[in-house]
């Protein structure tokens, strides 16, 4: 197999205490001995810390906010291929994808590919469809609804018992233990995400989470499930491991078996206090703690690149017992590096100044 020489973008670099994944999936990249390419990170605001990592990025551009359009996105990507070159994209935030899904023949016109899943795979794995997976594939789901409405929670004590999870289509979730908690949650999800807002049965145990790629097909080309070791106060993973839990992965393999899943994605399962597995959510992208899987020996991000370019991938087992901490820390930098990505939107040759 060639080392990959070409230019891959990279999205999602707001790493802060809910991280975007696209530090974590540049640095699984420059972690594999195969990868001899460039990096170009694509950020939404001149202060992403991801930005200014040392080492990480080639260069580094701002594209405009998926609500502008698909239109605005696409020119903008053009013009990075054009100045940088960009063989391969890697989107990383669920609010990317409904711009880019369909959208392969015009990227590959431009020459730059990806590994996405159909709009259709992405619709049927969406919150608000999850139920449909117990019901259509025999997934084991807990009891959901989706409501357009404030009003519906008043008389939602008929259908599901209280505490219950409260979450945007996007991004979120909080546990409401009565009533007017529900409420709550439902307007501050609204007011930020929009409607509909999804309501789940709470289930009381153990979250795991495996970060995989599907081959399109039914099949699984690599999954790596992880424990979280320690949480921030708003639940997202600061330390994890990775675990050997055949039962978790049998569940991943029939997900992605039902879906026909092509790409990544992030599978959230809760096991209950009986050893019950509970399917909550799957993130149509990879997660903030993808790196792991490079340390674990099985490089999920450098494996996209290589089913974006038309290869075949083979994975090894991964390591169980690879773990990682994030941390915190202070990057100093130049003004000058604020100044080039503020004003003209790109910074060129980061890395080599670094």
């Amino acid at each position: 197999m060639a080392p990959f020489t070409g230019t891959v973008g990279v999205t999602g670099l707001n790493a802060t205490d809910n991280p975007g994944p696209g530090v974590a999936v540049a640095t699984a990249l420059r972690h594999h001995p195969d990868f001899q390419g460039r990096i170009v990170g694509l950020a939404y605001d001149s202060l992403d810390p991801g930005l200014y990592l040392p080492g990480l990025f080639d260069a580094a551009f701002l594209i405009p906010y998926p609500s502008t359009g698909r239109a605005a996105l696409l020119g903008r990507l053009e013009y990075i291929r054009e100045t940088e070159g960009l063989d391969v994209l890697i989107p990383t935030l669920d609010s990317e994808l409904p711009a880019l899904l369909g959208q392969e023949p015009t990227l590959e016109e431009m020459g730059i590919r990806t590994f996405l899943p159909t709009r259709a795979q992405h619709d049927e794995r969406a919150k608000a469809n999850l139920d449909l997976l117990r019901s259509r594939h025999d997934i084991p789901v807990p009891q959901c609804e989706t409501l357009v409405s404030v009003d519906d929670l008043y008389t939602l004590h008929e259908r599901m018992d209280f505490p219950v999870v409260v979450k945007s289509l996007f991004y979120g979730a909080k546990v409401a233990q009565t009533l007017d908690e529900a409420v709550a949650a439902f307007h501050m999800a609204a007011a930020k995400w929009g409607l509909p807002i999804i309501v789940q049965r709470f289930v009381a145990g153990e979250e795991y989470n495996v970060a995989a790629i599907g081959d399109g097909r039914g099949g699984v080309v690599g999954a790596v499930p992880m424990k979280k070791l320690m949480l921030t106060d708003s639940g997202k993973g600061w330390a994890g491991v990775t675990i050997a839990d055949r039962p978790l992965l049998a569940l991943t393999e029939r997900i992605m078996a039902a879906l026909k899943w092509r790409g990544p994605c992030e599978i959230e399962v809760m096991r209950d206090r009986d050893g019950g597995l509970h399917l909550m959510e799957i993130n149509p992208r990879f997660p903030a703690w993808i790196d792991l899987t490079a340390g674990a020996g099985q490089n999920l991000p450098f494996a996209y690149v290589q089913l974006a370019m038309g290869e075949a991938v083979t994975l090894p087992p991964f390591k169980v017992g690879a773990a990682f901490v994030r941390a915190s820390t202070n990057t100093l930098i130049d003004i000058s590096a604020l100044d080039a990505i503020s004003t003209a939107g790109e910074m060129l040759s980061t890395r080599s100044s670094s």
